[in-house]
């Protein structure tokens, strides 16, 4: 399909065969793509903040997450990845890593570790590292850090108030506060989910 699935500087990249599990026929471009995934992250949103205090510390609510954010889209949504990726663990490892985090956010939240900007980003931060998802995992872990930081009381964050799916300034702040954050400083992240 060409073009209709180079990712932008620093996105996971879609397989073959996962390429072949884009649902919309009328899908033939970049932005055909693009619209389609955006509508139906917007459908995911609307679905997540209508749900009543949802537990977010497991499995099987990101999984849920991510199918009703790319479902509609990708037969693949909702699902652990089963191949290696450039960023990420090794695929084996993906669901005892998430309980890990979810685990340890669980303890910083009820020993009061952390104030929830900084539970929230962190544990942004690790699902990231973890990239549970063939894609879309940086708009997931976005949108359950903001379900996060809303349970516990604040805003949800801006996230530097543009689309971070297009290649662009925003988006190369964003990737680069992250690798920061891999090196231990998580400031410039913090700084960017509230800018």
């Amino acid at each position: 399909m060409g073009d209709l699935f180079e990712e932008p500087e620093g996105a996971t990249p879609i397989t073959a065969e996962e390429q072949e599990c884009l649902k919309p026929t009328w899908v033939i471009s970049r932005d055909d793509l693009n619209k389609a995934e955006t509508d139906n992250v917007l459908a995911g949103r609307t679905w997540a903040y209508g749900r009543r205090n949802p537990n977010l510390f497991t499995e099987k609510f990101l999984l849920e997450l991510h199918k009703r954010m790319f479902g509609d889209v990708w037969t693949w949504a909702g699902t652990i990845r089963t191949t290696p990726r450039n960023i990420g663990v090794e695929p084996y490892r993906i669901s005892t890593e998430l309980r890990t985090a979810l685990d340890d956010t669980r303890y910083w939240i009820e020993n009061d570790i952390y104030d929830p900007d900084e539970i929230a980003v962190r544990l942004h931060h690790r699902l990231v590292l973890i990239h549970p998802f063939p894609n879309g995992n940086g708009r997931s872990t976005r949108l359950h850090s903001d379900l996060v930081v809303s349970q516990l009381g604040q805003q949800p964050f801006t996230w530097g108030r543009e689309n971070l799916v297009e290649a662009g300034a925003t988006r190369n702040q964003y990737i680069t506060a992250l690798q920061t954050a891999d090196n231990y400083d998580l400031t410039p992240l913090l700084e960017f989910a509230r800018s």
